[in-house]
């Protein structure tokens, strides 16, 4: 089992913009008054051109796939949510919460990770979920430790608590529960998804613990980091507000492991965190000024990664 890959998916974007069904619950997005509609797709083209652009100069093997026409999907550069694939051949298809973005699973966009000569064997679906209004929204959801078979989970109304011990049973993966809150307002609110608060490398994890309310809960994220040799690096709310929880490491060419991360985050962190984290990985960064604002996901949540076995 491995725990970084040197393959990733992405969705290029065709109707890039602040959905308004997800902005009920994700925090972080915000509405770019004074550009036109084109104009936000554009720039987030632009941003995710470059993005692709410094990914491949490091080694890494990029799938692209350009959105479709078809439908209006303003999150389909975000994949890691609707699917997963892993060492076994298996994918697993994930429940959405908004329902246009239900919309971004395609068939077409398995056929090209197959004809870029990987072999899905089975499919794991959970969509029916949907029909119940019960969630569970891939690697945004869920942080898996590959190599550990531990899966982390904070729980909030796009991650349920059974669904995620559901998947776990299935991919034999030990669930890690906890939950992770954001101050919106003055009122603590639960944090959409887990890989923003939170990012599992190799031999490290970034983890905001102070979005965990319960210390019993922190003090158990804790000791399973700690337990299977993880050097953990706190991060503040405020630097989850600039994405730096939102890392993805990956191995580019020669094996050489980098930490990719959007601009904003990397600006955000220390310089001890930085040297931290150096002594794990090599650290990438774009900017993702555009993408972070509208669609409030950053550079992990553009890559959905391949585990799959080559054909």
């Amino acid at each position: 089992m491995q725990q970084t890959t040197n393959t990733i998916l992405m969705i290029r974007p065709i109707h890039f913009r602040m959905n308004e069904q997800t902005a009920v619950n994700n925090y972080y997005q915000k509405v770019l008054d004074d550009l036109l509609p084109d104009t936000v797709n554009a720039k987030a083209q632009r941003e995710f051109d470059a993005y692709v652009e410094k990914l491949r100069g490091i080694g890494l093997n990029v799938i692209v796939v350009n959105d479709t026409n078809e439908f209006d999907t303003p999150d389909s550069i975000f994949p890691n949510n609707w699917v997963s694939f892993h060492e076994n051949g298996t994918i697993a298809l994930y429940p959405m919460f908004a329902e246009n973005r239900r919309l971004e699973r395609r068939e077409e966009v398995l056929l090209a990770v197959e004809e870029a000569g990987f072999v899905i064997h089975d499919v794991v679906d959970y969509t029916e979920a949907e029909m119940e209004g019960v969630f569970l929204e891939g690697t945004g959801s869920l942080l898996l430790d590959r190599v550990n078979r531990k899966a982390y989970c904070a729980l909030s109304p796009r991650a349920d608590e059974e669904l995620f011990i559901e998947f776990c049973e299935d991919f034999e993966y030990f669930p890690v529960l906890f939950n992770a809150n954001q101050t919106v307002n003055g009122e603590r609110k639960a944090i959409y998804h887990t890989n923003v608060m939170m990012c599992l490398g190799e031999t490290f994890a970034v983890v905001c613990l102070s979005s965990i309310d319960d210390k019993k809960e922190r003090k158990n994220l804790l000791t399973h980091l700690k337990s299977d040799g993880k050097e953990v690096i706190d991060i503040t709310e405020e630097q989850v507000n600039n994405f730096a929880g939102n890392m993805l490491q990956v191995k580019g060419a020669n094996d050489e492991r980098y930490l990719i991360m959007s601009a904003a985050a990397h600006a955000s962190l220390t310089q001890q965190q930085i040297s931290k984290l150096e002594k794990h990985t090599k650290i990438v960064s774009s900017s993702l000024d555009t993408i972070e604002a509208c669609g409030g996901g950053s550079a992990r949540c553009m890559m959905a990664e391949v585990f799959l076995p080559k054909a």
